[in-house]
């Protein structure tokens, strides 16, 4: 048709047809908006961009050692070479993962003498580490959860909790859980949430080590919340991402999950070895869910690989293979505890270190709570603007919300970091 066609025609149709096809490409993500950035990964660019040699990075949610690097347990170094002597081959996992490793996870979350275990009503799944964990669980409770369609988490929770649950198809609303005022829990506040949300409510808990606060509730206060959800008919769903690695006991820390067990609550939990394992990269987890009988477990199980096939077919084997040389290997677990307790006690050190140097510093400030939290995380109860200041003035990175992961200070920086804090709150 072109052939037929003047040079002038010819150029004017070729430059349409160009419009036309540069329009249909420019207009095919044209909705596409720019998303805001990560805030961890901008507080990890920002210290990477200084070049003062003593600046502090307390935003970055992994161990460190006390010289501030990455810390591999040597339990995990001798399972790994257990597995290359092996000579094992790299096959697929089952959908719901390596065998070995959800039987040594339930064992190690629920305890060896848990009545559901030896009931075999525990449907559990090898996940793609904690998220994962919260996402398979999230997609079972939109697909068969009878009473809604809402789960409720606490203010303020881990950031990814909300996007994981509402890209599940949940909706999500909150409940009180810190007080800013002083620094803690606001368990009136919690308990009148819970009390006010419908009955049979979807709820997100922290086993322990909350994220981000660093505030868990008493033994007594676990109590009254399980009162609660049997009054209200609520539903838990345990978020257990730092078993061993806030008391550096792996069963003072399951104390929630065994308790609601124990007063006849069904569950869901969600496990992660990241942290106790230090296998941040390997991404092993689990989801369980406690069943009322083992058929109703074996139905349970049936639909969760329904779940997980579509999403990733079935999840990586090394690193579960990793977690159950350790768990099921009665020395090396026994190596692996004491290291654990090791990484716990240094952050429950690092707390008191810190605290100190802010007391010797003259602070006229209450920093009780920064020993009183647990975990990998504390809450300073600092503003954002001193938190701007701590960044710009000191070379000390955190979240704007105050948030510092304990295990980035160090001996070598903790009285650093102690100034750096006196001199933005006096």
């Amino acid at each position: 048709m072109l052939s037929t066609l003047r040079p002038v025609a010819r150029s004017a149709l070729r430059q349409q047809q160009v419009l036309r096809i540069a329009s249909v490409n420019a207009s095919t993500w044209a909705n596409v908006k720019e998303g805001p950035p990560d805030a961890i990964l901008g507080i990890t660019e920002a210290f990477k961009k200084d070049s003062f040699k003593e600046k502090i990075n307390l935003g970055v949610g992994a161990y460190r050692d006390d010289k501030g690097k990455p810390y591999v347990l040597p339990s995990v170094r001798t399972a790994e070479q257990k597995l290359l002597q092996d000579n094992l081959d790299h096959e697929y996992a089952g959908i719901t993962g390596v065998p070995a490793f959800t039987k040594h996870a339930a064992v190690l979350a629920y305890g060896p003498d848990s009545k559901p275990l030896k009931e075999d009503r525990i449907a559990i799944t090898q996940s793609i580490s904690g998220t994962g964990a919260l996402r398979i669980g999230g997609a079972f409770f939109e697909r068969f959860y009878p009473h809604a369609k809402t789960i409720y988490i606490p203010t303020p929770s881990w950031a990814n909790h909300k996007a994981v649950f509402l890209d599940s198809g949940l909706e999500v609303k909150q409940y009180k859980y810190y007080n800013k005022d002083t620094i803690g829990l606001d368990f009136d506040g919690l308990i009148a949430d819970l009390k006010a949300a419908p009955e049979n409510s979807l709820v997100l808990l922290h086993a322990c080590a909350h994220n981000p606060t660093g505030i868990d509730p008493t033994q007594e206060q676990w109590q009254q919340i399980s009162q609660l959800f049997k009054e209200k008919g609520h539903y838990p769903f345990f978020d257990m991402a730092y078993q061993g690695f806030a008391s550096g006991d792996t069963d003072k820390d399951a104390y929630p999950v065994r308790l609601f067990i124990e007063q006849g609550h069904g569950l869901a939990l969600a496990q992660s070895f990241a942290k106790n394992m230090g296998l941040y990269g390997e991404r092993v987890g689990a989801f369980s869910v406690v069943a009322d009988s083992a058929e109703e477990k074996k139905r349970i199980d049936s639909q969760v690989k329904i779940l997980v096939r579509p999403l990733y077919s079935n999840p990586p084997v090394n690193g579960a293979r990793i977690a159950s040389e350790i768990l099921g290997n009665a020395e090396l677990n026994k190596q692996w505890l004491g290291e654990v307790k090791g990484m716990a006690d240094r952050i429950i050190e690092m707390r008191a270190l810190l605290k100190q140097n802010l007391k010797d510093l003259g602070s006229k400030h209450n920093w009780d709570h920064i020993t009183n939290q647990i975990g990998m995380f504390a809450y300073t109860g600092l503003t954002a603007e001193q938190m701007d200041k701590l960044a710009k003035e000191h070379s000390v990175y955190a979240t704007k919300d105050g948030r510092i992961s304990v295990s980035g200070i160090t001996t070598g920086n903790v009285k650093r970091l102690a100034e750096a804090i006196h001199k933005v709150t006096s």
